[in-house]
């Protein structure tokens, strides 16, 4: 970490757009249920659509990466991104928005599924893990400054300048891509269609498949409490914009911490290790959220920091290790692997958004649950994930 590069710093930005176009957003679902008169189901559809989107282009983008190179298709991504948030800016109601995220998703898409493949592509094995390592303590920071920044942007200006502000963002990234060599060196000769066999490839290929479903479903706590986070902090519990920013950014510090740990032990132990009592500790966590004797609003504030910290401690060595099963189509695997984090994730805020009468016990049970069934699934595959190749 004493040293990053310019092309870290590259992949870190482009690893950071779906954070980014959330996180920073976040503060304003209260705002709009009011101005534009809907409900909170109705308002975070705009956040389900964004990831619909984003996940269903992950796996179109990342055959097309194989096929034409990573360049060509991240260009025409960050393009579409820009446009779609512009039309963010320019919504007048609810539904325009809803469509205008479901195209600012299908442009966020092409970053996060082609910044794996890239890392494959000119790294390899440990150096690649402490790649992924760099690429998520930098990316960690979105989430704390991002609902900060959005909180006093909409606080002072508008709502409207958080999408402007991702512009920005987007045009630095076009910038960056622009100038940067392609990185793969031996493009899939196949037809394009030919290039989407490659799924077939990755649903047989058991081991893959296992650590992706297991990486998956812990994804379940941290995106409920991102699509419910504002409606709890500030609707429920009657704290500000700004205030809500805080406790948001107190929340997010756990992404920068986690990759830093993970660093320090990935030196002394195997992922294969470090992995089941990261999911272990995520269970215990979750299970205070369900302590009635803690009291507001840190009863959901401790416990959601230390259920981030250990989602985020799994994701540089998992992804590493889901990535190691692999020795072709690294653009699908890349692309399939983001898919099945995001898909999840989205099914989660989608759930959490509807009314349900206890939304603490609600998230309570949105996270012991699936962290329960995902350590299940780990010892219960025991055997086979010890064939899986190792990332010492």
């Amino acid at each position: 970490m004493k040293h990053i590069s310019p092309q870290i710093l590259l992949l870190s930005l482009l690893a950071a757009f779906p954070p980014l176009s959330t996180d920073m957003y976040l503060a304003a679902i209260p705002l709009l249920m009011e101005q534009w008169n809907q409900p909170l189901v109705m308002v975070n559809l705009t956040l389900v659509a964004f990831f619909i989107t984003y996940c269903g282009f992950l796996l179109v983008y990342g055959p097309l990466s194989d096929k034409y190179g990573r360049r060509p298709p991240l260009l025409a991504g960050i393009l579409v991104y820009i446009v779609a948030c512009l039309a963010c800016a320019a919504s007048q109601g609810v539904e325009v928005m809803i469509l205008a995220r479901a195209l600012q998703g299908a442009g966020a898409a092409a970053a996060s599924a082609i910044v794996f493949a890239i890392s494959k592509d000119l790294y390899g094995g440990v150096a690649r893990q402490r790649v992924f390592i760099q690429i998520g303590v930098i990316v960690a920071a979105a989430p704390v400054i991002a609902p900060v920044i959005g909180g006093w942007m909409i606080a002072l200006f508008s709502w409207r300048w958080v999408f402007l502000l991702q512009v920005v963002m987007a045009l630095i990234a076009l910038a960056g891509v622009w100038r940067m060599e392609e990185p793969l060196r031996e493009k899939n000769q196949a037809r394009v269609l030919q290039s989407f066999v490659s799924y077939l490839r990755l649903l047989m290929n058991g081991r893959y498949m296992v650590l992706v479903c297991i990486l998956s479903i812990i994804d379940i706590p941290v995106f409920a409490f991102i699509a419910g986070s504002s409606d709890l902090y500030i609707t429920r519990l009657g704290y500000d914009e700004r205030q809500f920013g805080y406790f948001f950014a107190f929340n997010a510090m756990a992404f920068i911490l986690a990759p830093l740990t993970f660093s320090r032990l990935a030196r002394l132990y195997s992922t294969q290790r470090l992995l089941p009592f990261a999911f272990c500790g995520m269970f215990c966590s979750a299970l205070f959220l369900l302590c009635s004797a803690i009291p507001m609003p840190w009863r959901l504030t401790l416990p959601m920091f230390f259920v981030t910290f250990c989602f985020s401690f799994c994701r540089p060595g998992g992804s590493n290790l889901i990535l190691e099963q692999i020795d072709q189509d690294a653009g699908a695997a890349s692309s399939f692997m983001v898919f099945a984090f995001f898909i999840t994730g989205s099914l989660a805020m989608w759930l959490f958004s509807l009314d349900w009468g206890d939304k603490l016990l609600t998230l309570s049970l949105m996270s012991v649950v699936p962290v329960l069934t995902a350590l299940l699934l780990w010892f219960g595959c025991t055997g086979f994930l010890r064939r899986a190749k190792a990332v010492n």
